[in-house]
């Protein structure tokens, strides 16, 4: 989807609100009553239209597959590839990082760390 509507109507707006700034600071009462008027319709379509873009950039990125996934699938596949065997969860997902029970710091030693 194009963004060019909100490009549009935010150029239209910030034109207008300077136009409405200009005539009522220049006395001519016309055109500030013509620009104000035009202007609450157009920053109200404004902020529409920015909402909707922030909402449909929200649903494309929970479209997009996750990162966590392609991260594991790349490590399962490095592991495989080093010949190291593959580790896997109860759910059969590959696991990412080692068991801290296995290593030294994860074990309960009372050692005090110099």
């Amino acid at each position: 989807m194009s963004y060019r509507p909100l490009v549009f109507v935010t150029g239209l707006t910030v034109g207008d609100y300077l136009l409405w700034n200009w005539s009522l600071n220049g006395n001519h009462d016309v055109l500030a009553l013509v620009s104000g008027l035009t202007l609450p319709p157009l920053a109200v379509a404004c902020l529409w239209l920015l909402a909707m873009s922030v909402a449909r950039l929200i649903a494309a990125i929970a479209r997009r597959p996750g990162w966590r996934a392609a991260r594991a699938a790349r490590t399962a596949r490095g592991r495989v590839d080093r010949g190291q065997p593959q580790r896997t969860s109860a759910s059969g997902l590959p696991l990412d990082e080692p068991s801290s029970a296995n290593t030294p710091a994860g074990s309960s030693s009372r050692k005090i760390a110099a």
